[in-house]
């Protein structure tokens, strides 16, 4: 059974550490700009803005029924799906999927906006968020200080070789993928990661030619429906909150359904959805990211929000 004794763990002077690893991103973004204009560091190409509805379920267990799935609703949504890299669709790449819940509401708070962001893995092979920012820095830097970087890190070597090994594997589309939270967020006083179930099984095997072409004529035919699922924490052995390489061993939830109905590219809408963030910590009180890895995301949304001067 789901349990409330979640614990997160704080690194000494961990915030200054953050703030320090922020600027890695900054540099990212600063080459990216260069090249590509403004944006993000990360997950810059966006592949299709969305207009759809998030329907939280009726019937809830108890456990369950926290923050904006306290009652069942029916809320507005934006949603981007994104390549993490500029590479061409069919490369191997982390993809994302961000929803933005609009209008929501909790026990706590009133008209509130909810972002939850999703990526196709479902978890991440770090120690924490030093490795991460190290393996980022690995990948965006010339061959020849890569290489240096690599001999002096062995370990963080090894770590960018097994997720390289996950984002190779294959990419079927935005329909037919799952999609993961990988760190957990509060549910009230529960913990739990969260999954986008695939809309659809039915495979296009030319969908990784273009992504984009791809959603849009399944949108032209018909209305997609995801599964939004929660799994909740239960203990630190088969749950653990810190740890993003492990896969938990516990059921998962149906707690809301995604609706993106039939529609075509807008122009309008991309461009607004371009120019707005979509970070976890857009989030009710009662969804707040866990973590030390989220915590350092944080740091470096806060930093990129500056840098290119979106909507927080």
């Amino acid at each position: 059974m789901p349990s409330t004794q979640w614990r997160e763990v704080f690194l000494p002077d961990e915030s200054t550490e953050h703030a320090e690893q922020a600027h890695v991103f900054t540099e990212v973004q600063r080459q990216h700009l260069k090249k590509h204009g403004q944006g993000g560091a990360l997950h810059r190409k966006q592949v299709a803005a969305l207009r759809a509805d998030f329907v939280v379920e009726e019937g809830l267990p108890a456990y369950a029924r926290q923050g904006i799935f306290a009652d069942p609703s029916v809320h507005e949504a934006h949603v981007r799906l994104s390549n993490g890299n500029f590479s061409a669709d069919r490369a191997p790449d982390i993809r994302g999927f961000a929803i933005k819940v609009l209008g929501a509401s909790t026990p706590s708070t009133a008209d509130v906006e909810q972002n939850f962001t999703l990526v196709s893995q479902e978890t991440l092979k770090v120690s924490g968020s030093a490795e991460f920012v190290g393996i980022v820095d690995l990948s965006t830097s010339a061959p020849g200080a890569a290489l240096r970087k690599a001999a002096k890190k062995p370990h963080m070597t090894r770590s960018a070789v097994a997720n390289f090994r996950d984002m190779i594997k294959p990419f079927s589309g935005f329909a037919t993928h799952d999609f993961f939270s990988i760190m957990p967020v509060m549910f009230g006083d529960y913990a739990a990661r969260l999954k986008l179930r695939a809309a659809s099984t039915t495979i296009n095997k030319e969908a990784r030619k273009d992504l984009a072409a791809d959603i849009y004529t399944r949108l032209a035919e018909d209305s997609l429906e995801f599964l939004f699922q929660a799994q909740f924490f239960e203990d630190e052995v088969r749950t653990p909150i810190e740890d993003s390489s492990v896969r938990w061993d516990a059921p998962w939830l149906t707690v809301a359904r995604l609706r993106v109905p039939r529609q075509a590219p807008d122009e309008a809408l991309a461009e607004a959805i371009e120019q707005s963030s979509f970070t976890p910590w857009i989030s009710a009180p009662e969804h707040r990211p866990l973590g030390e890895l989220m915590r350092a995301r944080q740091a470096a949304y806060s930093l990129s929000w500056r840098n290119r001067g979106a909507a927080p």
